[in-house]
């Protein structure tokens, strides 16, 4: 599939296709792995890279690589003895 977007775009943003075409994708794939579409693995697979290289790319623009639910961070806290951030504070 092909998406364009007008040169306008890309000189107001100062950026370059390729890299601004990277950017789209990573955002792209970064939203429908949260909203659990997608596995790390094929997204990696999307990108052309590992399933930590993709992981490391999704965290680094905001996107949460892990998200346990509240429950099973309560039961991995009292596995691990670590206490849960509030109560660390």
């Amino acid at each position: 599939m092909e998406v364009a977007f007008p040169n306008e775009l890309l000189v107001a943003l100062r950026e370059e296709p390729e890299g601004f075409r990277q950017k789209v994708l990573i955002y792209t794939l970064g939203k429908l792995y949260e909203m659990g579409r997608i596995s790390g693995g094929f997204g990696a697979q999307i990108l052309g890279c590992d399933r930590w290289e993709f992981y490391r790319l999704l965290s680094e623009n905001g996107f949460a690589v892990i998200d346990y639910p509240e429950d099973e961070l309560a039961a991995e806290a009292d596995i691990s003895d670590w206490p849960l951030p509030s109560e660390a504070e």
